[in-house]
């Protein structure tokens, strides 16, 4: 039997997102950890306040494991006949890189009120010249994760983003080419599906970020080894 772990509890979620498409109940971790409703749910909320997971508001079960939604969003990945939601523009890449980089496709609506659009990835290289938006700073992400994940849209060009923020009145943050954050996106969820996961620090994260030119406001993060 597998020990019950924070690794171990978040790669048993990730694993049955990528195989199955979708998270495992909380009856079926019990099962494969050999333990009972009162500990799983424990467990399950541990790692809910690690920020491993979210859960729906009204039962501990997995409404969510970054990169991977359980609900329908604006962005469904695609891979020959299999099918993932994934939850913001950085979770669909980083659900691209997780499952090979390659042979991939991503829907998904422009700033969410423009024109349908598919993003095609192939050996780790995204067809399309878009960008992505990044209008929440990262130091308040986990304020309301959900809503921040609803606003890094894919858009056309630097130029929508701006009449985008104007008409809706939302922050206007930082814009970084669709490639670059999928390079990101490739670093970042490297080792979700590691047994002994953790988060990164924000020490950890605040390389990462520097690594691939993220400066500004959005990607500042305090001098701190406490998880990000």
């Amino acid at each position: 039997m597998t020990p019950l772990t924070v690794g171990s509890l978040h790669h048993a979620i990730l694993r049955n997102f990528i195989d199955r498409g979708y998270p495992p109940t909380n009856a079926e971790l019990c099962h494969r950890f050999g333990v009972g409703p009162n500990d799983m749910t424990k467990a399950l909320n541990d790692l809910a306040d690690y920020h491993g997971v979210v859960l729906h508001p009204h039962a501990p079960e997995v409404w969510i494991a970054h990169p991977f939604s359980a609900a329908p969003t604006l962005f469904s990945v695609r891979h020959r006949e299999r099918q993932w939601w994934s939850n913001c523009a950085w979770c669909a890449l980083g659900v691209s890189a997780l499952i090979g980089g390659s042979n991939v496709s991503i829907d998904t609506v422009l700033g969410a009120d423009g024109a349908p659009t598919t993003i095609h990835i192939d050996d780790h290289r995204v067809r399309e010249e878009l960008v992505v938006h990044f209008p929440i700073p990262m130091t308040r992400a986990w304020d309301n994760v959900v809503y921040t994940c609803s606003l890094m849209l894919a858009f056309a060009n630097a130029r929508d983003v701006e009449a985008w923020a104007e008409r809706h009145a939302m922050p206007r943050g930082d814009v970084q080419p669709a490639q670059r954050v999928y390079d990101f996106a490739r670093v970042w969820y490297s080792r979700h599906l590691d047994q002994d996961w953790r988060k990164w620090t924000s020490d950890e994260a605040r390389e990462i970020f520097q690594r691939f030119g993220f400066a500004g406001p959005v990607w500042e993060l305090p001098q701190s080894r406490q998880r990000f």
